[in-house]
């Protein structure tokens, strides 16, 4: 064969860790290879009149045993023939554009069906309209341009963080269902808006652009276009640039649109012009920061840190270095094939093909839940069939790879005999062989002696004794009041008194029993009278009702003000005697109430060290008492998102207290086990420190445990 590089493939030089490699690009088909400098050697040395068994032996000649290998040679051709870059002789042309032209089309719809939940359409070709785009926005597209953006981002966080309450407030409202068709058009416009970044800067450095179109995220469109012209750029910055221009572009709009609804919310401008842009806001920040920058997905973010890291096809190449360790270390294949022949490299590879498994694996189980959640057969549907394209295929290709791979032709009954051998040892591992069964909550510190104080009579606060956090007594006084106005009825009921005592004596002097009568009656009803009197008054210092800590509001902050009768005052919690209030999910409350599965062991540790107790150092519970009926109301509010825990609250509710799904309340007495076995109380923190809390239930195999913990999620999310 004479085979040669069709005229139109254009080869750009590019540099990866100090070696050169050589990109070849067929502008028409948009593909693209990669040669290493001897691979590249060789491929200028087919010029359509040389034999391949000529070229080689040129090779040869010049590498020695660094050229590549017949095999290799044939690899290589086939892959250029493949990607439509090598022009073969053997066959019409046409024949072989056409033939290869169905056999990619016929791929492209196998990977779109393989990708269920997130598959592209194609819409037009933008190129043109960049094009005639390009020199308008070529002006911002530099260095000064990207300084200004990242001034125009930093005013829009100083302008937006005073609001920081008013932005945490509109979450509930942007989540609302009546507001997801404007959150739809929002996402949409801006992520056009994000493509077309990615555009202009690939047309600023001479790239082409020649698709646009939807990518169908989960059943939701989002605009993509075909910047891959940037593969070819000479320089990574270039590259960075291109797959950073969407980010750039979008938070330009999330920046603009702060700036406008940090102006709205100071003014008090509530209308849709002020919804839309926090939408925007929103939707130009969080899904660029969650999922275009995220590399774990081929993504902005993915071949930014391919290109910083001065790797390419990072992902390609990083499930073939697990492969090849597989192959190596397992199999005993000593003629597999490395991806790379650089310690770092390997390195890079390894970490991330681990990293991104275990990330496809995380993205696959919340993405079914989400489903499941809204419409459950859909969600079945996508599982099933994303589970056969993600773990199914790979398991038939596999056991295809062990039946026939020539790899294997001289040692296929020992691989076999080695996989059957690690299909036994995991399930031994995972189905057989029991392991200790923790579950976790997160609670909060109780006090079982907490008892409010409140004001016992109207009164003006003069003076107060005690801040939060004092120590105090039963009997102590917190705050003294005064009552000008008790004190002249205490004035007025003690002369009546006087005057009743005076009609009295005189009516016993003259013998007058029926005056005497009502005169003692009368006394005795004023008596009584500043016998209350009495009473309120002492009541004005207002005392502890019993030992412990004061918490609440602090007294001092009242000086001077005006208390009625009955207002809460503060708070007095009893330190020495305290419990936990932990909160559970339904699947991990589940086996509460199945005295089968009852925990073992119960474990406390304190979330912060604040108090010098170490975070490491485990307390035992006792006495479990569970609420058997699930509320929505949680026992603190320290417990919430808001207050810093890790339940899921209602946006809706201010308190912080009310979560989304209903959970279960369970209440644990902290106890320290003296040598004879028996438990004592023990104090473990202040009132309202969170607690981590672990149930250790009888040892199962893993599998029992992770389906056990499965099905109560779907149970407790999936609404059928």
């Amino acid at each position: 064969m004479t085979p040669r590089l069709r005229p139109h493939v254009q080869i750009t030089r590019q540099h990866y860790r100090g070696r050169r490699w050589h990109v070849v690009h067929d502008p028409a088909s948009n593909q693209f290879y990669r040669l290493n400098p001897i691979a590249h050697e060789f491929v200028s040395l087919l010029d359509g009149a040389r034999e391949v068994e000529a070229a080689w032996k040129i090779a040869l000649g010049k590498f020695g045993d660094s050229a590549p290998t017949q095999n290799e040679v044939i690899q290589l051709l086939s892959q250029l023939y493949s990607s439509n870059l090598l022009s073969v002789d053997e066959t019409p042309e046409t024949e072989q554009l056409l033939r290869r032209g169905r056999e990619r089309l016929k791929k492209k719809i196998q990977q779109q069906a393989i990708g269920i939940m997130y598959f592209r359409i194609r819409v037009f070709n933008p190129d043109a309209m960049l094009t005639a785009l390009e020199p308008i926005f070529r002006p911002f597209l530099n260095r000064w341009g990207l300084l200004a953006w990242a001034v125009l981002l930093i005013s829009a966080l100083i302008k937006v963080l005073p609001e920081y309450d008013k932005l945490a407030d509109g979450f509930g409202s942007a989540m609302s269902p009546s507001n997801w068709p404007l959150l739809m058009v929002v996402f949409v416009v801006t992520k056009a808006f994000h493509e077309m970044g990615h555009g202009l800067i690939c047309k600023r450095f001479g790239g082409q652009v020649p698709e646009f179109g939807l990518m169908m995220l989960v059943f939701f469109p989002a605009p993509y276009v075909d910047a891959s012209a940037a593969w070819g750029f000479p320089s990574k910055w270039q590259r960075m640039a291109v797959g950073a221009g969407g980010m750039l572009f979008e938070l330009t709009i999330a920046s603009v649109c702060a700036w406008y609804w940090a102006t709205s919310a100071t003014s008090g401008t509530n209308d849709l012009a002020t919804q839309l842009a926090y939408n925007a806001m929103l939707t130009a920040s969080v899904s660029t920061v969650l999922f275009n920058a995220n590399p774990l997905m081929r993504f902005d973010g993915y071949y930014i840190l391919s290109d910083l890291l001065e790797v390419p096809n990072l992902m390609q190449r990083s499930t073939g270095m697990l492969k090849f360790l597989m192959q190596r270390y397992v199999y005993g294949i000593k003629r597999a094939i490395v991806p790379s022949s650089q310690r770092t490299e390997q390195a890079i590879l390894i970490i991330y093909g681990l990293a991104a498994m275990a990330y496809r694996i995380f993205l696959f189980v919340s993405i079914t839940l989400l489903v499941m959640g809204q419409f459950f057969a859909v969600g079945a549907v996508l599982a099933l069939w994303t589970a056969a394209a993600w773990f199914i295929l790979p398991v038939g290709a596999f056991i295809h790879w062990l039946a026939a791979s020539p790899q294997l032709s001289d040692r296929r009954p020992r691989a076999i005999l080695t996989s059957l051998a690690l299909l036994a040892a995991g399930l031994l591992l995972t189905g057989v062989i029991p392991m200790a069964d923790h579950r976790r909550g997160t609670g909060v510190i109780e006090s079982a002696g907490r008892s409010g104080v409140f004001i016992g009579t109207d009164g003006f606060i003069i003076s107060a004794h005690k801040r939060p956090g004092d120590l105090i007594r039963k009997g102590d006084p917190i705050v003294t009041m005064e009552s000008r106005e008790l004190e002249q009825k205490l004035e007025q009921t003690d002369a009546m008194i006087r005057e009743l005592q005076t009609e009295e004596r005189r009516a016993i002097k003259d013998k007058q029993p029926a005056i005497q009568r009502v005169a003692t009656d009368r006394l005795d009803v004023f008596t009584q009278n500043r016998a209350q009197l009495e009473e309120r008054l002492a009541s004005l210092v207002v005392r502890a009702p019993h030992d412990g800590v004061l918490v609440g509001s602090d007294p001092d902050r009242l000086v001077g003000a005006y208390a009625k009768r009955g207002a809460s005052l503060c708070e007095i919690v009893d330190t020495t005697n305290v419990r936990i209030a932990a909160s559970l999910g339904q699947g991990d409350a589940a086996w509460l109430f199945d005295s089968s599965t009852g925990p073992k062991k119960v474990e406390l540790r304190l979330v912060s060290d604040a108090r010098g107790i170490s975070p490491w150092h485990s307390v035992e519970g006792a006495n479990i008492r569970e609420n058997p009926a699930g509320r929505t109301e949680l026992p603190h509010a320290a417990i919430g998102f808001p207050g810093g825990g890790e339940v899921e609250t209602d946006p809706q509710d201010q308190g912080g207290i009310q979560s989304v799904r209903p959970r279960f309340t369970v209440y644990i007495d902290p106890v320290m086990m003296s040598k004879d076995g028996t438990a004592m109380p023990i104090a473990v923190g202040q009132p309202g420190e969170r607690v981590r809390v672990r149930f250790t239930l009888p040892d199962r195999p893993l599998l029992s445990q992770w389906y056990d913990r499965f099905s109560k999620i779907i149970q407790g999310r999936v609404t059928i």
